[in-house]
């Protein structure tokens, strides 16, 4: 067994790559799905998140790590180490080229038992059979929290269920992962486990307990404008950000969302369709609405104490010192406000199984605080994810931040390194050295693309487009992350030159998402692993 410092100094170097310590690590990812920058105590929110709070506390926080703004091309990025232009997946119902590989896929040669609970939405399915998973239990529905519906366990889906008495999903992902770990346990103690744990909390509709509701009454009289700059001041005070409190933006909406007059009028009175001051609303409005983002807190909540007990499965195995944990969000909080699958009875409870709301563009800004805009779209709010990482047996800071840019496309060479396999150059760089030492990956762009968001990152400089008929904007984010100060035309040339990077390398994974087989895919596999491993087709 190697020394903890030995396998610090070869995690954090890259030294893991073709030579394995005695005792690599165990994986355990957990995805929030729709989770603002700010919900969670470590970075500035009040809802109440201890577990989550603890990995941070033990572990590294990222001030900058970045999403792809939406479920599916987030979710394609984690498991296959691509940008989701390289592989078809932004729209979420392309096919994949067939030389994807998923994560699970790069791990099983190098001895690794690959586990799923919780949320797929992948165009890529079933798990087990595409993606290399030993056992999978795909939550597909993200419709009902109190029902079984579209479930599938290791690619076989499971009987719908119309009611399902004492049921709650976020609680049912937990007990699935929990004993997904009691069977390795049990079974496969001797080897690394990689559990990728993806929560649909607290994605809408607002669904809550009503005990975890109750813990929230009044909470949010205050109002979304209030809650906002508290938790800008208290990421100031963190040292995650430095930038202004970005202003509320009440003439962006998703182009799907329902106008006032349709939530009025199928929701009930109170709703708001727009991001304006909390001291505009009526007093009806003020009541609905801090209703609503008590709810979205008791989700966080609730998807927290699960969390915990997860943890303490892996406590009790005596795995938590070596296993990497990674917690993150999929994209920025959601301003939809739509309604799907059953309905909304306006006669019911809010957050019970018959009602549908969204948190809305106002809650939605409070949650992203201090950035500008929200899920769907690629500026700062859209993409910007709590990113923790905790690792005692490979990290030796703890509480500290980490400033080094980071996005989704890094996780699978990352995990890929410090396995002891060789991480492939898909899209992204393995960040092991960054947890030794800050600023030690660069990267020479970061690329953004949703719908017709487009974007880039490199360096300090942020290219960012909004919409079909979108200028191009120009950030400094060193000075100005909340995006404020747009200077493309005060700099014309360096506009020019991202403007140009960003059309070359989507020209770029256009081919690629259209070739069998791009340059060098050869070399991505872990060599010892070729002779005996050959990937499950798609």
């Amino acid at each position: 067994m190697i020394s903890r410092r030995s396998l610090l100094g070869m995690a954090a170097g890259g030294l893991l790559s073709g030579a394995a310590p005695a005792r690599r690590p165990n994986f355990l990812v957990i995805l929030a799905d729709d989770l603002g920058f700010s919900d969670a105590g470590c970075y500035g929110g009040e809802i109440g998140t201890p577990n989550i709070d603890g990995l941070a506390a033990g572990g590294v926080r990222f001030t900058q790590g970045y999403s792809t703004a939406r479920c599916v091309p987030s979710r394609a990025a984690i498991l296959t180490g691509c940008y989701a232009q390289q592989i078809n997946m932004d729209g979420g119902g392309g096919k994949m080229p067939s030389w994807v590989r998923f994560l699970p896929q790069y791990l099983k040669p190098l001895g690794y038992r690959s586990y799923h609970s919780g949320k797929w939405q992948i165009a890529a399915y079933p798990p087990v059979r595409v993606a290399g998973f030993d056992h999978s239990y795909a939550v597909m529905n993200q419709n009902q929290y109190f029902a079984r519906r579209n479930i599938w366990l290791d690619d076989k889906p499971q009987p719908q269920e119309k009611e399902s008495p004492g049921y709650y999903a976020t609680t049912d992902i937990a007990d699935r992962a929990i004993g997904l770990l009691k069977g390795h346990q049990s079974e496969h103690a001797a080897e690394p486990f990689f559990l990728y744990l993806a929560f649909t909390s607290p994605h809408f509709p607002l669904h809550a307990l009503p005990e975890d509701i109750a813990r929230f009454d009044g909470k949010y009289d205050e109002g979304w404008d209030v809650v906002r700059e508290r938790r800008w001041r208290g990421l100031r005070r963190m040292g995650i950000v430095n930038c202004p409190l970005s202003p509320l933006q009440p003439d962006y909406r998703p182009a799907w969302n329902f106008t006032e007059a349709q939530l009025n009028d199928q929701i009930g009175p109170g709703q708001i369709d727009s991001a304006i001051p909390w001291n505009r609303l009526t007093r009806k409005q003020r009541t609905f609405q801090a209703k609503k983002m008590s709810i979205h807190a008791a989700m966080v909540n609730r998807m927290d104490r699960e969390l915990g007990r997860v943890l303490d499965q892996v406590r009790s195995m005596g795995s938590f010192a070596d296993t990497f944990i990674l917690f993150i969000s999929d994209n920025g909080a959601s301003s939809e406000q739509i309604i799907r699958a059953d309905g909304h009875d306006q006669s019911a409870s809010p957050g019970s199984a018959r009602t549908h709301l969204g948190l809305g563009p106002g809650w939605a800004s409070a949650a992203n605080s201090p950035f500008r805009l929200h899920k769907h779209w690629i500026h700062e709010g859209g993409v910007s994810s709590p990113w923790i990482v905790h690792w005692p047996n490979g990290i030796g800071d703890r509480g500290k931040l980490r400033h080094n840019p980071a996005h989704f496309v890094d996780i699978l060479p990352t995990l890929a390194d410090l396995a002891g396999g060789k991480p492939p150059a898909l899209a992204g760089r393995s960040l092991a050295p960054v947890f030794r030492k800050d600023g030690t990956v660069p990267h020479d762009f970061i690329f953004f693309h949703h719908m017709y968001n487009r974007g880039l990152r490199s360096g300090d400089w942020k290219l960012v487009s909004a919409g079909p008929d979108g200028l191009w904007e120009l950030y400094d984010l060193r000075k100005d992350r909340s995006e404020i100060h747009n200077l493309a035309a005060r700099q014309p040339g360096k506009l020019k030159e991202l403007i140009d990077l960003w059309t070359r390398k989507e020209a770029e994974f256009l081919l690629q998402s259209r070739q069998e087989r791009p340059p060098g895919l050869s070399a991505l596999l872990p060599p010892a692993a070729t002779p005996r491993w050959r990937p499950a087709a798609p």
